[in-house]
């Protein structure tokens, strides 16, 4: 071996022997070369010294050997990031602040606690990053003698008091990232001199103040971040001048007055929403040629939109203010490149501009809630690429023109509670990838077409509030959320076109002139949870309906009850109560792409009903083409018997547990040992693994991985028309029920800490499977079971392996996810991502922080935390009560991965970290 010295031979090696890592790259009987050991880089032209020293993702807890790394004079950057170190030896600091070369110091994603440490000397530092760890207390001068200091990271820590002032004494900064800490105060004076800055991130602490004018003499500034925090006053005129800045956010801030006329001038991305701004747009203000995005929704702005806007600009947020006029005075002939317009909830009139048309890239159209008038323009149909349109609570009257079916790749179509008159276009069966149809509350005559069934994805169908008369025809198979007929003109016996609907929740005939007996197919609909019939004129006896179906029979004299139905009890009628306020909630509201799917998973993933199963027959054990193991394991090896399972599985009375996609059955083995068995529907064309083979295939490569947080597969079995997968037992149920069910009150903190940390060491290993990350498209609290109260498990991982959402409709829910715990980038795309995974989990943080359901009474969890978060003294209201009031201990730790979750569940996909430094920030905070 050559090295530079001898000290720094002697300095590896002995590093080499103190880390003794488990699984560690380094091996100095196999490789003698250091300069060729996995994070070693030396230099060639300089003796073969060490340059570079990268530890990252080492499984490094022990820092006892940082001091040693001071005798290597030639190095110039040490990384110490993703590893588990809890402190840095004051000797390191001492030491290696001497070494001349060293430019780079990362320990970042660590575990670190306490204070900022004092850098003294370091002459040649040049990026400090600890982001990502647990240290605390107030920045003064520890970082002054950093002369060359241009990237400063210290992000997702614990930092509080004033905003640093003194980074560097050469003020050279370049780079300052204080975002997600415990900053108050005003943004400093001082800032503005240091003229080097290309970026400042302050977001995401609690700042007061304005922003102070010297920012306006950064020349080089390209990003500035300062939202969510209590910043007030008004945007400085100065921030207009500097010609380099790019980007420009404060959203989620108290910031009043008018906006700059000049702000956009040199910007590209603008957020300004949810703040208290006021005024007028200015006329040239989405004008300049550079501008892609702005974003002004949530303010109090009033008068016109400006006639002219930049064909350059791509999104185009001004919803929920107080603006006015028509929107046909802008000129909308020359925005090629617009694909989100959101103009909802202001006062806007005039009709619907033929021009809009031309805006053939709209993927999102969002006029909801304004006064417009007049009829739907047919150049609508032009809007080929457009995903989403929203025009409900308008004046808008006339047909629904045929150009409508023209837009096929159409997912949401909301036109409910205007005045449209004339029949529902046949053409909109051309719109095949809908998944809500809304035209409620309108005067639409005549008949529901008969090719209404051909919207094969198609989720929800509200037709209520109209004038709609004559046969219904055969509907979406598949249809789960609702289908909702009631206040038309339909008469005669409840069709039978209604009794294919084996998916839907929620059915609506009330305030119609049905008539005769109430049919029995409606009681087989085995996803049925609410059954409205009021106000017809039905007769005879109500059919027998499973215990969690609400049937309202009222305003139906000659309707009487069944003998044997047994009454709803208190807990059922609140159920329902909630059902029904969701419903119209959903219907009425309509309140963004995730909120008309509110009642999707109402009862996706629930307890079977003991008594319903009484009453079930024992079927005969199906006829297995295939099966084997998939484990290694011996104990499961002689306790699964296949044979046994499958008597198991032919009685309903077994069945503990229901998935939109899966059954689980409770399968007690000879040997006394208890397995989940669950049951897929080979015949849905969902599962794409057209073979036997493929899907085996799949299986076996999940049947490797172990994780004590996942649920892996231990056996398969083939039938006809089904497989089925042998899973360990988890006697406790799933989270939801355990979170949100009579158990609530045992979750102490302890438990829900654990059951945090379990599954997030279920994600990350699943998000860093060495062959393809492993995603999960429906994350949720009830895709999480416990063995134990503290030992959860992370399910349904094989369905991102075997489900092709382009093959049917029922998958489609999946891929979007459950109600709440969808990401807001999914309302434009299905494809299922690792950042949405990330949101998914941030959700069912908060469930465990709050004690909340991902939805409730009609609101997002995410959504009520995101508004109550930006107040720090609204945080321990956000908490659950009967947790937080245990210790201060517990308070602290609650708040610290209250944090995290925030992070999670960030509006903008980028923003949120990945699932390795999620575990690590959780860890941090006990």
């Amino acid at each position: 071996m050559v090295f530079h010295t001898a000290n720094m031979r002697s300095c590896i090696h002995s590093i080499y022997l103190l880390l003794n890592i488990s699984n560690s790259p380094w091996n100095a009987a196999k490789e003698p070369n250091v300069c060729q050991w996995k994070g070693v880089t030396c230099n060639s032209t300089l003796n073969n010294s060490v340059v570079s020293l990268s530890l990252s993702g080492f499984g490094l807890s022990n820092s006892s050997f940082l001091p040693m790394l001071c005798h290597i004079d030639s190095l110039q950057s040490l990384d110490f990031s993703n590893n588990s170190l809890t402190s840095i030896p004051i000797e390191f600091f001492n030491s290696c602040g001497g070494i001349d070369e060293l430019k780079s110091l990362n320990f970042s994603n660590n575990m670190l606690v306490g204070s900022l440490p004092t850098f003294q000397k370091f002459p040649g530092l040049e990026s400090l990053d600890l982001s990502f760890n647990h240290l605390s207390g107030n920045i003064d001068s520890q970082l002054n003698d950093l002369s060359a200091l241009k990237n400063l990271n210290l992000i997702f820590n614990n930092f509080n008091g004033s905003v640093p002032s003194r980074l560097g004494k050469s003020r050279v900064l370049e780079r300052l990232e204080l975002s997600v800490n415990n900053f108050t105060g005003s943004i400093p004076m001082d800032i503005g001199t240091y003229g080097n800055l290309i970026l400042i991130d302050l977001s995401r602490n609690m700042l007061t103040g304005v922003i102070p004018e010297s920012v306006g003499n950064l020349t080089r500034l390209q990003i500035l971040i300062l939202s969510s925090n209590q910043l007030n006053g008004a945007i400085p005129v100065g921030l207009s001048r500097i010609t380099k800045l790019q980007r420009f956010a404060a959203n989620q801030n108290k910031f009043v007055g008018s906006i700059p006329s000049n702000i956009t001038k040199f910007l590209k991305n603008l957020d300004l929403s949810y703040n208290e701004i006021t005024g007028e747009i200015p006329s040239e203000f989405l004008l300049p040629s550079n501008l892609h995005t702005v974003d002004l929704s949530y303010n109090k702005l009033h008068g016109p939109i400006p006639e002219s806007i930049s064909p350059s600009l791509v999104r185009l947020r001004l919803g929920s203010n107080n603006l006015s006029g028509p929107i046909s005075s802008v000129r909308f002939a020359s925005l090629q490149n617009l694909m989100y317009l959101e103009l909802e909830n202001n006062t806007f009139t005039g009709m619907i501009p033929t021009e809009i048309g031309s805006c053939t890239k709209l993927a999102l159209l969002n006029l909801a809630h304004n006064e417009l008038n007049g009829t739907l323009p047919v150049e609508l149909g032009h809007l080929t690429n457009l995903q989403v349109l929203k025009l409900q609570l308008n004046k808008l009257g006339g047909d629904i023109p045929g150009q409508i079916g023209g837009l096929n790749i159409l997912s949401i179509l909301n036109i409910s509670w205007n005045s449209l008159n004339g029949t529902i276009p046949s053409s909109i069966s051309n719109c095949g990838k809908l998944l809500s149809l809304n035209l409620q509350g309108n005067d639409l005559t005549g008949s529901i077409p008969d090719n209404i069934s051909k919207l094969n994805y198609l989720l929800e169908l509200q037709l209520g509030e109209n004038k709609l008369r004559g046969r219904i025809p055969s509907m979406p198979l598949k249809l789960q959320i609702s289908l909702n007929l009631s206040s038309n003109l339909f008469e005669g016996p409840i069709p039978r076109t209604l009794s294919g609907l084996n998916n839907l929740e929620v059915l609506d005939l009330s305030n119609n002139n049905f008539s005769g007996e109430v049919p029995d197919f409606l009681a087989q609909l085995s996803s049925l949870t609410l059954l409205i019939l009021s106000n017809n004129q039905l007769s005879g006896v109500l059919p027998m309906f499973n215990q969690h179906v609400s049937v309202n029979k009222s305003g139906n004299p000659e309707l009487r009850p069944a003998e044997s139905s047994s009454p709803v009890s208190s807990k059922n009628r609140k159920s329902v109560a909630m059902t029904i306020v969701i419903t119209l909630a959903a219907a009425v509201l309509a309140v963004g792409v995730v909120a008309i799917i509110f009642l999707l998973i109402s009862r996706r993933f629930h307890k079977v009903n003991d008594n319903q199963l009484q009453s079930w027959e024992v079927l005969s054990p199906p006829q297995v083409i295939r099966g084997n193991l998939l484990t290694a394991n011996g104990i499961h090896k002689s306790n699964i018997d296949i044979a046994k399972a499958m008597e198991v599985i032919a009685s309903p009375a077994n069945i503990v547990l229901k998935t939109r996609f899966s059954t689980y059955y409770k399968a007690i083995m000879p040997s006394g040992a208890s397995y989940f068995v669950k049951k897929l529907n080979w015949s849905d064309k969902i599962f794409q693994l057209g073979s036997h083979d493929k899907f085996v295939q799949e299986l076996e490569v999940l049947g490797n991985l172990s994780n004590s947080n996942v649920m892996i597969p231990l056996a398969y079995v083939l039938t006809v028309d089904s497989a089925y997968l042998f899973y360990e037992f988890a006697p406790k149920g799933t989270l939801h029920d355990i979170l949100h069910g009579s158990l609530k009150y045992s979750l102490d903190w302890a438990s829900r800490y654990s059951i945090a940390v379990g599954v997030a060491q279920g994600l990350a290993f699943l998000h860093g499977c060495t062959s393809s990350p492993i995603l999960l498209l429906d994350l949720s609290s009830r895709s999480i079971v416990l063995k134990s109260l503290k030992e959860p498990q992370v399910g349904d991982i094989e369905l991102f392996k075997v489900i092709n959402p382009s093959k049917s409709t029922g998958s489609l829910s999946t891929v979007a996810g459950s109600v709440g715990y969808i990401p807001p980038e999914y309302a434009y795309t299905m494809r299922v991502t690792m950042a949405g995974n990330i949101y998914s989990f941030g959700v069912v943080l908060l469930e465990l922080l709050t004690g909340k359901p991902a939805v409730s009474e009609g609101t997002e969890l995410a959504k009520w935390v995101l508004s109550n978060s930006v107040r720090p003294d609204k945080l321990d209201h956000i908490l659950d009560f009967n947790i937080i009031r245990t210790s201060l201990v517990v308070r602290n730790q609650m708040l610290a991965v209250l944090k995290v979750a925030i992070a999670c569940i960030s509006v903008s996909p980028e923003a949120r970290p990945k699932m390795k430094s999620v575990l690590r920030m959780i860890l941090n905070a006990r």
